[in-house]
């Protein structure tokens, strides 16, 4: 089978070299000639473990190809997937244009039947749009399908992801494109990987609904963090207690600055701006949107009152990306946090392993440093802002020699109290009491 996928983004090449991998002949289509030229060298303008890898290894053995011509995008595939942007409006419903876009490419230039799959996240009704601009455009009246394939891939981890997935929705309306869907996602089988089939609609929830569910996990854990430290519990225990029922689960319960990226700020705005559509407003959902944000400035309060205020305060920032294991820095807490504390007159030295250059766009009058050991640099304290392995196992006593003041602001709660405060440091942490460093 020969398929294309429409859109080099992120969702769209790791999905282009996953189903190469799987032994699918790709084609990946993009407008932006600079982008596909480098990525015929095997150049990828992101970071994501492994797939770096994946791309050069489906170049190589000829079932990864790129282009710029949507011409042969379109003619040579059975299978078209969509996975274009769909920002968000001022409204917070999607932009849909680029989605359009591509449907009016795909109607123009096709000459047979063709399965069309939404895998960019799009709201409930886009895949009945879509057929209508498909249909409104095409030359002549030719047979096609509409599915919607949402994606359900974690930066950091997209890979294993797409490889080894807990579920895969399929939302088709024919039976005819189904089973083709069926035969792409045939290596699944093996792992006995659940299908969900249904309707389109239903499928184009399911994405939404998920994503809410799981920002507003995040959201309430991190109200449950305020509480504990006003009342001297630990939200760290408590998630575990509630994690353990099985009818809650772990996952998704671990306080900290907020979240952010590309999907759950996003996706909660257009589920929202759907609900209002409908005329019933979803208010867990814009719940968990405003608690998020004021996550963030709860933060900021929590730095000024451990540091005494901030005018005149060195900060060494360690981790800028929304997550571990990426360069995204869409929606990422340090983008709020860290402005806001210069705002407050502070000094901000930061390092990311990854995404310091688009950090340094984002974040004006931000210190870059080179590792990690440099933002400590007189630093009046040193706040883990992202969960990098590498900022796992600091050498405290190195620290001890750089830092003016030994306060550890441990947003992410990736250390454990005593060790922290063994080393004489005092350790602020979220959800959790605050301890003061133990004598030597």
């Amino acid at each position: 089978m020969h398929i294309s996928v429409i859109g080099t983004g992120y969702v769209g090449l790791v999905t282009g070299a996953c189903f190469a991998e799987f032994g699918v002949n790709v084609t990946c289509m993009d407008n932006d000639a600079r982008r596909v030229e480098k990525l015929e060298k095997g150049e990828v303008p992101f970071f994501e473990p492994g797939i770096t890898e994946l791309v050069a290894k489906g170049i190589k053995e000829g079932r990864l190809s790129f282009t710029t011509d949507v011409v042969k995008a379109v003619d040579k595939a059975l299978v078209i997937f969509i996975a274009v942007g769909t920002p968000p409006k001022s409204d917070g419903s999607a932009d849909l244009s680029f989605v359009e876009e591509v449907g009016r490419g795909i109607a123009t230039h096709m000459t047979g039947y063709k399965v069309i799959v939404t895998k960019s996240t799009v709201p409930v009704g886009t895949g009945e749009r879509l057929r209508e601009v498909i249909r409104k455009h095409q030359t002549k009246p030719i047979n096609f399908d509409i599915v919607s394939n949402p994606e359900f891939l974690r930066e950091g981890s997209a890979i294993e992801d797409f490889m080894r997935p807990n579920r895969v929705v399929l939302g088709a309306d024919s039976d005819q494109a189904a089973a083709i869907m069926k035969d792409l996602y045939r290596p699944l089988y093996l792992l006995e990987t659940p299908f969900v089939v249904t309707d389109v609609p239903t499928a184009e929830m399911i994405k939404y609904a998920s994503n809410a569910f799981l920002a507003v996990k995040i959201s309430f854990i991190n109200e449950m963090a305020t509480v504990c430290e006003r009342v001297g519990a630990d939200v760290q225990l408590v998630s575990k207690g509630m994690g353990l029922d099985h009818r809650i689960g772990g996952k998704f319960l671990h306080a900290g600055p907020g979240f952010g990226g590309s999907c759950f700020p996003k996706d909660l705005a257009a589920l929202v701006q759907t609900g209002e559509r409908v005329g019933y407003p979803f208010q867990i959902a814009g719940a968990a949107a405003k608690v998020n944000y004021e996550q963030h400035l709860r933060m900021v309060a929590k730095i000024r009152e451990a540091c005494g205020g901030l005018a005149g305060k060195t900060l060494g920032v360690l981790g800028l990306s929304f997550k571990p294991n990426t360069n995204d820095m869409r929606e990422a807490p340090s983008l709020t946090i860290l402005k806001e504390l210069m705002k407050e007159g502070a000094t901000v030295r930061a390092y990311d392993p990854v995404s310091m250059e688009e950090a340094t766009k984002l974040i004006p009058g931000m210190i870059p440093c080179k590792e990690t050991y440099d933002v400590a640099e007189n630093a009046d304290g040193l706040i883990i802002m992202t969960e990098w392995n590498q900022f796992r196992n600091l050498d405290f006593e190195r620290l001890k020699q750089s830092m003016r003041q030994r306060l550890l602001l441990d947003l992410r709660n990736v250390y454990d109290s005593d060790r922290v405060t063994g080393h004489g440091f005092r350790h602020v942490s979220v959800g959790r009491p605050t301890r003061e460093p133990r004598p030597a």
